[in-house]
Parts: structure tokens; sequence; C-alpha cells
């Protein structure tokens, strides 16, 4: 072999690992970034509640380390700022739960640690006049830690703490103001679980029983309940057991990040519905935490809020499933 092919089998080889460097480092990337918004006006909390209604979010309520809280936020979405609106006129509390249906929101249920006191009454705010009117109470034993959705213009608020762990679901009907119970769900009692909404079908794990994370997964469409993959099922990337966690959705696809998973954690899943599996995205790039919440709106998702220990959080994130991984953002 001269020296000229020598040559070129040197170059060729010099290029060939650099082709795969570079394939190599694209593998590499992941797609999902948290992008940092705003910092919240108001005081830092956790355990707060929060709806949509449009490209508004409102957040009500929650623990700042020192007080019950009952002040309402408003988020524009779309020009990221915060507004303070009405007062929530119930017991100021934590732990509570909040849905909307049909352009208004509705807050209920939770616990006064000043008073000791388990709740149950229910509220309704009506954006465009920033009121709120008080609607009949909870149908099952006040609670904390509950799970609460809308489907299908109905509410449903279930599972939660009455001085033990329930299992008991109920329907709330806001053009008659009256609660129904709702049968047929077969998973185990829990609180501090979690739910998100993808096409009217809510989605509903996590949490704790008997100081145990619960591995059962179900769906709901306001009639049948479907038992669906366990979280910690071989299919699944890995366990994926957690409490005090913040769903919300994007795209037709369910996300939970954040929680307790034996240490606060900052792990974020990606659920696919038509698949039935569980991936991991990148993590939520703030501080671990607990107690978070969330908005979903149609193209936007953001996590806030929550604590770590005893320090308690006023940043908002918003979740990109579409934008490759960035940490310096």
């Amino acid at each position: 072999m001269n020296l000229i092919q020598k040559g070129n089998i040197l170059f060729l080889t010099i290029l060939a690992l650099i082709f795969t460097g570079c394939s190599s480092d694209d593998d590499d990337d992941e797609y999902g970034n948290w992008v940092e918004s705003s910092t919240f006006d108001g005081n830092s909390r956790s355990n707060s509640v929060s709806f949509t209604i449009g490209d508004k979010g409102y957040l009500v309520a929650g623990f700042d380390g020192d007080d019950y809280l009952n002040d309402t936020w408003e988020y524009n979405s779309n020009d990221d700022y915060w507004v303070n609106r009405a007062d929530f006129p119930g017991e100021a509390r934590t732990g509570a739960v909040a849905f909307a249906i049909d352009g208004k929101g509705y807050v209920g249920t939770g616990y006064n640690g000043d008073s000791g006191t388990r709740l149950k009454d229910f509220w309704e705010y009506d954006p465009a006049t920033d009121t709120w009117t008080q609607k009949a109470d909870f149908g099952g034993d006040a609670r904390y830690g509950a799970i609460g959705f809308s489907i299908n213009s109905n509410g449903y608020v279930g599972t939660g703490y009455t001085g033990s762990e329930q299992k008991d679901f109920w329907k709330y009907d806001p053009t008659t103001d009256t609660w129904e119970e709702v049968y047929g769900y077969g998973g185990s009692k829990r609180r501090e679980g979690t739910v998100f909404v993808i096409d009217n079908v809510a989605y509903i794990g996590f949490g704790l029983y008997n100081g145990a994370y619960e591995n059962d997964f179900y769906s709901f469409d306001g009639t049948t309940w479907t038992k669906l993959t366990d979280l910690d099922d071989d299919d699944n990337d890995d366990e994926i057991l957690l409490s005090n966690a913040v769903g919300f959705v994007l795209d037709g696809k369910g996300y939970i990040s954040t929680g307790i998973a034996g240490t606060l954690t900052t792990e974020t899943w990606v659920y696919d519905p038509t698949l039935d599996v569980w991936e991991d995205v990148p993590n939520f790039e703030g501080s671990a935490r607990q107690d978070a919440c969330a908005f979903t709106f149609d193209t936007k998702a953001f996590v806030m809020m929550g604590r770590n220990g005893s320090y308690y959080f006023d940043d908002i994130w918003e979740f990109r499933p579409d934008e490759l991984e960035d940490d310096e953002d």
C-alpha cells in the first residue's frame, strides 16, 4: 500500500469518527425544556389549588409557613403577569380541591390548621364579576388531600383524608347544585393522589395509604372506571411511585412532576393514553418540592409554588415538550 492510499484511509477513519461523535451527541439530546416565568406576586406558599379558564389561571389559598391563606390570584398566560382578585370568602385552608366548569371555578374541602378543622364547604368563582358564591357542601365527609377534576360539565371529588384514607367519589352537578355518590372505583384508598384529564377522561393514581405508595392507576370517563397498567409494572422504564405530586396535560398526553418519592424529587414523567405507557422526560428544573400546583392551557402548561422542608416557593416554570432540554434558559 502506497503513502497516498494510507493517507486516504487515515482521512476516512478520522472523518468517520467525527460523524460518529456527532451522531452520539444528537442521540443524547432530550426533548422537554423547562423555562422559568415571572415570579409570583403574592406570598410564597404550598398546597394551594388551581384551575384554568380560557387563557387565565387561578391560584387560591394555601399555606406560607406561618399562615393559612384565602387569597385569589389570576395569571395571564399570554403576557406572563399576575393580578390579585377577590379573596376566597371561605375559611383559609390548605389541601383543598378545585376544578373549572363552563367558565367558572369551584373550590372546596381542605384543612385549616389554626382551628384544626377538616372542611367540606364548596364555593363557585365567576371571573367575569370577580365574585365568589357559596354552593352546596361537598356530599362526603369533610376531608383534605383529596382529588378533584371536571369532565362532561360535572365536577368530581374523591379519596382524601377524613381521619383515615378514603376511596369514595362524588359527582357535583352545577346546574342543580347537588352532589351524588359515584360507584365503581376499584382502586385503593389514598390521600395526596394526583389526577389529570385528557379529552374528558380522568386519569387517577399515586398517593399514600397507610404510609405506603399506591401503585394502581385508573381512568374514568364519567360512566366507566378502567384499570390501567400499574405504576410499577415492568413495561415502565422504572417505578413511578409518588405522593404530593402535580399533574398537567399537553398535546393529548398527561404529565406528573415533583412530589415525594422516598425523598423530595424533581422527576417528571409523561403518559401516553393511546399506548398506556409512561416514559421519563427531563426533570423539573426548579428545586425539588412537594405540594406544588399547575396550570394547563391549550398549548402551555406551568408548575409552580410548593415547599421543600421549611422553605416555601414562589417560582413558576413552563414546560415545553417540543424544545430540546436547556439547563441555561
